[in-house]
């Protein structure tokens, strides 16, 4: 399992000791938003041509090499399979679900969602067509959702998909299925579920070595065009798309590894857009002075966290976890070495969630508080200064990715603070293959500094993380490598996943991260904040903290005559 869902987000920037505070904590809160479009201020919003016309280049610092949406990928990945496939329906950056593939998104009240939740139909829409030409059916969603659920297929994710029951096509363009169990989450699942040809991966000997892998036919606004291997891949306007647009003749993905060279390529105009990786903070102040470039904070779902074991005995006491939490310097953590560009957050969900509660206490550095919870807990000094109770050391590790070096500058911070309190932290980081593997998911480490995220798809269902049946270690399925267990979180995740009303799951999470900021399973420091940048007069980028990159809607981009 990769180290925040993409450790290279962070791992890449430049940094330069002697620029540590070149950038206050507000530097890049004024520009937090990066404009929905990216034509230039104040002038009216020209209309799309009336075909597709000029070509934009997006600016990757990973290249893209799996092209089935079904099988596993990363973000860079997700950049091809939005642009070539559809889902059922898409998640905006609002967080509501608009239809695609879909006529509509089924719910309790139109009855496309019944039986409380066991029930569902989905009506599709009748004008799509495969890139080969190939009329789209219920046939091929009802072969996609087997596909994910086959035993043999390399399926990217199988969460939701695993309790669809009893396909039934009822006519071409309507499918019905049950679920083995209510779960709202399901919704959000599908709003990431791209769908594939049944006509042409049905045939195939072996769906996961099958040439489509390599040669993808789908029906969104971009059809395969050319890969040059190690450079780049370039996309062709589909002008039988069912929808609004393409309004770009092509789209170049193109490939460049070294962030300050991706950067200086969008500085000199030969890359229109610098998405996902970003732009490298210590190029910030430069970069917002750009003329005809715009450059800002993009939304970002993931978290970066201190992940205790709590079956560490000093873990597993909250009084311990609260202490270390009181005596970490966070936003010394985020001015000094990220430029003051990520803000500190308390909860799991990310603000820009329906679901968050921005009424959770707030974290603030005190050591005499930090101190005196180790005191009434009976963790004492001892004569080296690391505090003891019944024999066991108040040490431990953290761990994270060796060559990381702004997580390794934050291990010596963190290190700093909690000496402070008589916590001895050490430092045991390892090779990004080695840490993410059995060490992380069967819970051998003492603690981590990992990002990741705590949602299902774009839903704020946690369980996967939190639940007490997600703890792998403890033969569960799931994600909660801390092993924490609480009965009344466990409670409110399944009341969560079995109701689809949104202002009672609302309350439902609500309570839930006032739970978890009280048991500090996970001791949070901020939410990330990848700086992107775009050139003036591209029309219709539009940053969703709801997709995993933001070419998610690159069917409907063009350029401002």
């Amino acid at each position: 399992m990769r180290d925040s869902h993409d450790p290279r987000r962070f791992s890449n920037w430049s940094l330069n000791r002697r620029d540590l505070f070149g950038l206050g904590a507000g530097a890049l809160a004024a520009t937090s938003g990066l404009a929905a479009q990216a034509q230039t201020a104040g002038k009216p919003v020209p209309p799309p041509p009336a075909k597709p016309t000029g070509v934009v280049v997006v600016g990757l610092s990973q290249e893209p090499v799996s092209f089935n949406p079904l099988m596993p990928g990363v973000e860079v990945d997700e950049v091809v399979w939005t642009s070539v496939f559809n889902s059922l329906w898409v998640a905006e950056p609002d967080g509501t679900l608009r239809p695609d593939l879909a006529v509509a998104v089924p719910s309790e009240a139109n009855g496309g969602i019944s039986e409380g939740g066991l029930a569902w139909t989905v009506k599709l829409r009748d004008n799509v067509k495969w890139h080969d030409g190939t009329a789209f059916t219920a046939e091929d969603v009802k072969y996609s959702l087997e596909l994910i659920n086959s035993a043999g297929f390399k399926a990217r994710t199988r969460v939701g998909h695993a309790f669809v029951r009893d396909i039934v096509i009822k006519g071409p363009h309507e499918i019905s299925w049950r679920m083995e169990k209510a779960y709202a989450p399901y919704l959000a699942m599908l709003a990431n579920t791209h769908i594939v040809p049944k006509h042409i991966l049905g045939k195939a000997a072996d769906p996961n070595t099958a040439p489509f892998n390599n040669a993808p036919v789908g029906t969104g606004p971009f059809r395969w065009g050319t890969r040059q291997p190690g450079d780049n891949i370039t996309l062709v306007a589909n002008e039988s798309y069912h929808g609004d647009g393409p309004y770009l003749e092509k789209a170049v993905l193109k490939y460049i590894p070294d962030l300050t060279a991706l950067y200086a390529q969008f500085r000199t105009g030969q890359v229109d857009l610098v998405i996902i990786s970003g732009i490298p903070a210590n190029f910030y102040q430069e970069a917002i002075k750009l003329p005809g470039r715009k450059v800002a904070v993009a939304p970002s779902g993931n978290l970066e966290i201190i992940m205790p074991n709590l079956g560490n005995k000093a873990f597993a006491e909250k009084a311990v976890r609260h202490a270390l939490y009181a005596a970490m310097d966070k936003q010394a953590i985020i001015d000094a070495i990220y430029y003051g560009v990520p803000k500190p957050t308390e909860s799991f969900a990310p603000r820009e969630s329906w679901a968050f509660n921005p009424a959770l206490p707030v974290q603030q550095r005190d050591l005499a508080r930090a101190n005196k919870l180790l005191d009434d807990a009976g963790w004492k000094r001892s004569g080296s200064g690391t505090r003891m109770k019944n024999g066991v050391p108040l040490e431990f590790a953290v761990s994270t990715t060796t060559g990381n070096q702004l997580r390794e500058q934050c291990q010596q911070l963190i290190q700093q603070d909690w000496q402070q309190i008589g916590a001895k932290m050490t430092i045991n980081n390892m090779p990004a293959a080695v840490i993410w593997g059995e060490f992380y998911v069967r819970s051998k480490f003492e603690s981590l500094l990992v990002g990741t995220t705590f949602r299902t798809g774009v839903d704020p269902d946690p369980a996967s993380r939190f639940a007490s049946d997600a703890i792998p270690v403890k033969g569960g399925s799931g994600g909660n490598y801390m092993q924490w267990e609480n009965a009344e979180a466990d409670a409110l995740m399944k009341e969560g996943q079995e109701t689809f009303d949104q202002e009672k799951r609302k309350a439902i999470y609500f309570k839930l991260q006032e739970i978890v900021r009280e048991e500090l399973p996970i001791l949070p420091i901020f939410q990330y904040a990848p700086i992107e940048g775009v050139k003036e007069g591209l029309i219709g980028y539009r940053p969703n903290i709801n997709q995993r990159q933001n070419a998610w809607n690159m069917g409907s981009w063009y350029w401002a005559k």
